[in-house]
């Protein structure tokens, strides 16, 4: 087993890091560009939109092949062939004669870019000893979080430096070295012990979790959040890139930089969780959601950028809360209930995009935080009930406790 500190985890933690900052830069690298999409496809807002909420969409969809397709041929090889196939298709963009052909592709590096977030917890769990494990998996979800962003910023810079085309060159040939350093620095898995493929067995496993209410909610809130997020910060770039702000691609890309919140938020949700009900942090991540998108309604631009700021704490900390929610509740199979958690939540922020433009056709900026408020509010009754479920939970554990001391009382 890999242990904490020495040389092949350091090499196994970089390689799956560098992996992760391929993956979600490569889905959000376009969310910048949607307002040049527009202009130069002469599009609708909502039709620009499909380029990040497609991928997204195919994403969500294919987690649930990857994970039993890995358990009977390998971890590293279906790594590898997934990213080398993003890679691909992010150099082929560039070179795409209209926006279908764009979709078409974007919508294919869905199903691989699906590859990697599926497996490699997998992956760490067979290799890293007990200890090393929870490091190794803090290190890997850093790189989701930096390659989101980075992403973002490389997409807006490169953009305004030589046009989109050229932006996905730079990222295709960014992607072509991070599977380079992956496929160098990974080692192969030694403790990989395959599995019959059994479809059946799997398909059993997620139809009883999703008749687990107490699950339910949390994949609708994971969902919803997501719903809430990825609308915004999609059609905050056409408020920023229009009248009065006018901001160029890149400057617009900066705010992008909000993101970093969530690393500190979902690290506090975690320590919050042992003090207070974890309901209760899901319920303070959707106030500070609400608050953060009232605050992007101000005209000054410092206070939208507050209000972003806001928005993203809010929503990592619930995110994080209503994840670990669904670890802590699903009794058998939980690594298909964590896999149904991340449908629901890539699922919500594929159609948030898509259903939130509809709402800023209506009213533009003002429609969005509209709808977002509407959503949030379905969620926040959704934490509700799951504060109920945990209400019921403390008061079952309080009266074993009560049985067990008048037991011992009696003896």
């Amino acid at each position: 087993m890999i242990e904490a500190g020495t040389k092949p985890f350091w090499r196994a933690s970089l390689a799956l890091s560098i992996a992760s900052f391929l993956v979600f830069a490569n889905i959000y690298f376009p969310q910048p560009l949607l307002p040049v999409f527009t202009e130069e496809f002469h599009l609708s807002p909502i039709i620009s939109s499909l380029s990040v909420s497609l991928t997204i969409f195919t994403l969500a969809i294919s987690l649930l092949l990857y994970g039993p397709l890995s358990d009977a041929i390998g971890r590293k090889n279906i790594m590898f062939i997934t990213m080398l196939c993003v890679t691909i298709l992010t150099a082929l963009i560039a070179w795409v004669p209209g926006f279908k052909t764009l979709l078409v592709l974007r919508i294919l590096q869905g199903f691989f870019l699906a590859g990697l977030p599926a497996i490699a917890v997998a992956y760490i769990g067979e290799e890293f000893s007990s200890k090393a494990l929870t490091v190794a998996i803090g290190i890997y979800i850093s790189g989701n979080t930096v390659g989101g962003l980075s992403g973002r910023l490389i997409g807006g810079f490169a953009t305004d430096w030589i046009g989109w085309h050229g932006a996905f060159i730079i990222m295709g040939g960014i992607s072509l070295i991070c599977l380079i350093a992956f496929t160098w620095l990974l080692p192969r898995s030694e403790h990989f012990e395959p599995k019959q493929l059994d479809w059946k067995a799997a398909t059993n496993n997620f139809y009883r979790h999703l008749k687990n209410r107490t699950l339910l909610y949390a994949y609708a809130i994971g969902g919803l959040l997501f719903f809430v997020f990825i609308g915004e910060y999609n059609y905050i770039t056409y408020l920023l890139q229009g009248k009065p702000y006018n901001l160029p691609t890149s400057i617009v890309s900066m705010l992008f930089l909000t993101y970093l919140a969530g690393t500190i938020s979902s690290t506090l949700s975690g320590r919050a969780a042992r003090l207070i009900p974890q309901a209760w942090c899901v319920g303070i991540g959707i106030v500070l959601m609400v608050l953060g998108s009232l605050a992007t309604l101000m005209h000054s631009l410092w206070m939208i950028g507050a209000g972003l700021l806001l928005t993203s704490f809010g929503f990592f900390f619930a995110h994080s809360a209503a994840s670990s929610w669904v670890s802590r509740h699903a009794t058998f199979a939980k690594a298909s209930a964590s896999s149904l958690y991340l449908l629901s939540y890539y699922m919500g922020g594929s159609l948030g995009s898509f259903f939130l433009g509809f709402f800023y056709k209506w009213a533009g900026w003002n429609g969005v935080i509209l709808g977002s408020l509407l959503v949030l509010a379905l969620t926040g009754w959704y934490a509700w009930k799951m504060h109920r479920i945990e209400h019921r939970e403390q008061l079952r554990e309080q009266v074993v406790a009560r049985r067990k001391g008048q037991h011992v009382l009696h003896v």
